[in-house]
């Protein structure tokens, strides 16, 4: 009987620039697996993983992707961090994907590969390890608790804690993070901690246009929130800390929560508030550099890192954060690259937000404080070689080396 179509794909897909079968004379394969990725909606995950592909090729490791997508068309895209597999998305449940077509696809990928690394939540990776019965080395990096969805937790936890227990490594984003969940602080043995980091140079220089006319629409000097809209993203404080002041604000991203906050924005009349929506790297890049500051306001453990903190403080930015016991405040340290109020406090957001709109020269020197941060613990080099000794570690022990 001749294989499935998607099958098909996925063998053509990664035989395709792989040379040699021989380990010991072509690249360290990977397979990188979670239930969405670009070009569908983005958000900080999603960019987490690409730059982890970015920041690993010059140590000579090759990445694919295995996703779920609505549309799934076309199956196979070519990027510049490897090639995304995409098996049809049938059902969504409480933000997870769930696929009928997914399991021979991602079979034939987890032969092409020496290490699947998963990215965690998303139950329905836990099922496809189950059921195909995967027996490569795995590397699960443990970006959230499952914080909203207790009772579903009830039924997951099962599947979830076999799991967590067959993988070879798992890796917490911060020291905050590993110390604080029950469900790292259980697998205490198997822990590794890799900050997620960033390649600048795979962020587009915006034109002189482009800058000019991100600066017409927006000026300069705003609050710069960028993310996905979530709930637990705290921007209904963040909205309400600009009342009645001149503080603007500029909400740059997508989701759930949008036409909700939306609607409220418009029937409050809150004039210095404004969404753009999803926005191009370049004319992320150019908002960023207008900003007075990053504002990252979230109210739950479900921000487990913040990659847009990360950005900030990449580009010199200074930041405000929530401390929420996650790695926000790992990348944000109050006072030395900007400062950090309680959640879902309006009048400490709007005080840490009149100090750096009044202050530049402190708004510049926690900027500056930033960058050096950034350049010691959360660069490319710094990701890709912390990455690339543990898939080699991984692929040594696997070989009995």
């Amino acid at each position: 009987m001749p294989e499935p179509r998607a099958t098909q794909n996925a063998r053509a897909g990664a035989q395709e620039e792989t040379g040699s079968d021989d380990q010991a004379h072509r690249p360290l394969r990977v397979l990188q697996v979670y239930r969405t990725y670009f070009p569908d909606p983005q958000g900080g995950l999603q960019e987490a993983i690409r730059q982890g592909c970015l920041a690993t090729r010059p140590f000579g490791i090759q990445h694919r992707i295995f996703t779920l997508s609505p549309s799934a068309t076309p199956r196979i895209i070519r990027r510049p961090e490897g090639l995304v597999y995409r098996a049809r998305q049938h059902i969504e449940i409480t933000s997870s994907g769930f696929s009928l077509s997914a399991l021979a696809p991602f079979r034939a990928l987890v032969g092409w590969a020496d290490i699947i690394h998963y990215h965690f939540p998303w139950p329905f990776a836990d099922l496809l390890d189950l059921i195909g019965q995967v027996r490569k080395p795995k590397l699960v990096t443990y970006h959230s608790d499952i914080v909203r969805q207790q009772g579903l937790l009830l039924l997951y936890r099962p599947l979830m804690s076999r799991f967590l227990r067959r993988a070879d490594r798992i890796i917490a984003t911060s020291p905050a993070y590993a110390n604080s969940s029950k469900t790292l602080q259980a697998h205490r043995d198997k822990l590794e901690i890799v900050p997620l980091g960033l390649d600048e140079h795979a962020y587009p220089e915006p034109s002189p246009s482009q800058a000019q006319a991100t600066e017409a629409q927006f000026g300069r000097d705003y609050f710069l929130f960028i993310g996905v809209l979530r709930y637990y993203k705290g921007l209904d404080t963040l909205i309400q800390a600009v009342r009645g002041t001149s503080l603007r604000v500029v909400i740059v991203g997508d989701g759930p929560e949008g036409p909700r906050l939306k609607q409220r924005a418009r029937e409050q009349a809150f004039a210095n508030v404004h969404f753009t929506g999803i926005v191009s790297d370049a004319t992320k890049v150019a908002l960023i550099r207008h900003c007075r500051a990053i504002v990252f306001p979230s109210n739950a453990r479900s921000e487990a890192f913040g990659i847009t903190l990360v950005e900030g403080a990449m580009l010199g930015r200074p930041l405000i954060c929530t401390e929420l016991g996650t790695g926000t405040t790992y990348i944000n340290r109050h006072d030395e690259t900007g400062l950090v109020v309680g959640p879902n406090d309006t009048e400490a957001l709007r005080q840490a937000m009149q100090r750096l709109h009044a202050d530049r020269e402190l708004a510049d020197r926690l900027g500056r404080a930033g960058r050096q941060r950034f350049e010691q613990l959360f660069s490319a080099h710094a990701l890709g070689s912390r990455l690339a000794e543990l898939y080699q570690r991984l692929t040594q022990a696997n070989r009995g080396g």
